[in-house]
């Protein structure tokens, strides 16, 4: 059966280090721009050409896909230069008309994926097809929200599943437009082992000059490929320009990406990484007994705030501490972010514990 074959290859791709490749354009714009990108990217070696046929917008107005048409725009491609396509598809006509037009494989976007009512209807329109599905992680950072959208594709005897992770949407935004929360992703991979997981890098990022930096990440952390959106002139693009690279940039990033040997074929590597890994299991319950140790203070300082009325929160001693962490950290070869993050996170959890014993 076709959906066999596909995983086989998929398998002895990952058995050979080989990564799973997807790149293309955020949106089909216009035949003759998807056929561009995809002379430009026929020797670059990617599996699948990605193309938005239908764009879920935030607000209306906004360019929302040329629709089906698109369709047949892409079989050209597939036509002609002979790599597999595939689409994004949100509600059961997407998918009928995607399988009608031959769409080779289908994914699942973070808003529809949040949906569990959408992600049924859509298992259940693809139910007896054999065709690979690969679901994008919500926008919000669930991972049984996640879990729960692939396990409604395999009940309904989907089992060519795949996952995306395309990062999560935040209030704050940082550096990424949809920060990687890589620990949630690696959650997923500890709940389902067999099952690919490629890197979404374009939307992690939504920065052109930062995908570079978010695949090589995906790598190191030994995920199973990437999907890129690929323009052949971002600066015109109709739909997320700035996260979007050109061909050049992408072949160019590929042939400099660094793929991490597979732990399965190199015995020696397995001694070295369990050696290492015991002990940073050693060193993370030392920092939790510090962590333990720092509240046991902190509860001493709350009982004296609370016997002499003090405010919970001193603003000079905060800013004290945290340019003072920040500094330290700098000198030890850590970044400013890291620590930022790191006491922030300990100020939110001390002001918790000094709360609860003024108000007792």
């Amino acid at each position: 059966m076709e959906v066999e074959q596909v995983q086989t290859k998929e398998q002895a791709q990952q058995k050979e280090n080989k990564p799973l490749l997807m790149a293309g354009p955020c949106s089909v714009e216009t035949r003759e721009g998807l056929l561009i990108t995809a002379e430009q990217l026929k020797d670059s070696g990617i599996e699948y050409f990605r193309a938005g046929i239908w764009k879920p917008r935030t607000r209306p107005g906004q360019f929302e896909g040329v629709g089906a048409k698109g369709l047949k725009w892409l079989n050209e491609v597939k036509e002609k230069y002979g790599f597999k396509i595939c689409t994004e598809v949100a509600n059961f006509k997407h998918v009928y008309d995607a399988l009608r037009n031959n769409i080779d494989m289908i994914w699942i976007g973070a808003r529809t994926s949040s949906n569990p009512f959408a992600v049924q209807e859509i298992a259940e329109s693809l139910s007896g097809v054999d065709i690979p599905v690969w679901v994008k992680n919500p926008i919000n950072p669930d991972l049984g929200l996640w879990i729960g959208a692939i396990e409604r594709f395999k009940k309904l005897g989907i089992k060519n599943v795949g996952a995306i992770h395309r990062g999560f949407s935040v209030y704050q935004k940082d550096k990424f437009r949809n920060p990687p929360k890589w620990q949630i992703p690696l959650g997923l991979k500890k709940e389902i082992p067999d099952m690919p997981i490629i890197v979404d890098p374009s939307h992690i990022t939504g920065d052109n000059k930062l995908v570079s930096e978010i695949s090589q990440m995906a790598f190191d952390l030994a995920f199973d490929g990437l999907m890129v959106e690929v323009h052949y002139d971002p600066k015109i693009a109709w739909s997320d320009a700035k996260q979007q690279i050109t061909p050049t940039e992408f072949i160019d990033m590929v042939g400099n990406l660094k793929f991490p040997k597979s732990i399965d074929i190199e015995k020696n590597s397995i001694d070295d990484l369990s050696t290492l890994r015991s002990e940073i299991d050693l060193l993370d319950n030392e920092i939790l007994g510090l962590f333990q140790s720092r509240m046991e203070m902190v509860k001493k300082i709350g009982k004296i705030k609370k016997e002499k009325n003090l405010t919970i929160f001193q603003n000079d001693r905060w800013k004290e501490i945290l340019d003072r962490s920040i500094a330290l950290a700098k000198s030890r070869g850590l970044s400013e972010r890291f620590a930022e993050q790191v006491f922030k996170a300990i100020h939110q959890e001390s002001i918790e514990h000094q709360t609860r014993i003024i108000r007792d």
